[in-house]
């Protein structure tokens, strides 16, 4: 019998020892995966985020009278299409991002729906308000994501509708596209580099610009929970290249505490 605990403990050691040596970065994740995929408040959060844009979109069509169509834009992961099984896959497999994962997984069309985000854009459509899908998601991934938004039953998708990244994941440009023809009454989207290129800063903290934005939140952008990633990631790690490792012990350094 103390053999037999004597082994048990010695095999905890190097589990714990890795624990604390941040050796199975992507665990950092798994709380913030799982709260996406089983907790009511994340869906109650979407919703929130979408009764707000129903809200602000009414009063938006009420203001706007200048002769131009009018559309709303919206960000497609983790804003209307959830990808949290693929955050799953990555951690199940030890990782935090694989590419050739990510090619896998959009290649399947099988995302599901941000809570409220089918629902508010089919109201939209039927106000005649239509959508610009302007996500980040490669050109390669195009033809997939269009398959992926139509099996969901998303209005106006299209090859003009969604716009994915060509040479760069600055939105601006794109969004700069459909402004020449019509009113973007508002826009939706888990990043702030999804709402405007005040808040494109590549690594730089961007709390000062939403707090001088702060009346638009609510209003023309609307704020989709993402716990996952984004660029607020940039923020917590130095510059150069670092393995996964590296990154979790950064991130550790990173907390504030008393």
């Amino acid at each position: 019998m103390r053999f037999r605990f004597l082994m048990i403990a010695l095999l905890a050691v190097p589990t714990l020892a890795s624990a604390q040596k941040g050796i199975a970065p992507e665990r950092d994740w798994t709380n913030a995966v799982l709260w996406q995929q089983y907790s009511g408040e994340y869906r109650a959060l979407a919703f929130q985020a979408y009764n707000f844009a129903r809200l602000s979109l009414k009063e938006a069509l009420w203001e706007n009278q200048n002769g131009k169509p009018n559309c709303v834009i919206v960000d497609a992961d983790e804003t209307i299409i959830d990808n949290s099984r693929f955050q799953g896959y990555e951690i199940q497999h030890g990782a935090s991002y694989v590419p050739a994962h990510w090619t896998e997984w959009t290649s399947k069309a099988m995302a599901d729906t941000v809570p409220g985000a089918l629902s508010f854009l089919k109201f939209a459509a039927s106000k005649n308000v239509e959508t610009f899908y302007i996500t980040n998601r490669d050109e390669a991934d195009r033809k997939a994501t269009i398959e992926n938004l139509k099996k969901l039953g998303f209005p106006y998708v299209d090859e003009a509708h969604v716009m994915t990244k060509s040479t760069t994941s600055d939105k601006q440009e794109r969004r700069n596209k459909v402004l020449e023809k019509y009113n973007v009454l508002l826009l939706c989207g888990d990043n702030l580099s999804d709402f405007s290129n005040v808040f494109y800063r590549e690594g730089k903290d961007t709390k000062e610009q939403v707090d001088a934005n702060q009346h638009l939140f609510g209003t023309k952008f609307i704020v989709l929970p993402n716990p996952m990633y984004g660029d607020w990631e940039k923020l917590l790690y130095k510059e150069g290249k670092f393995n996964e490792q590296e990154k979790a012990k950064q991130r550790l350094e990173k907390l504030k505490s008393y």
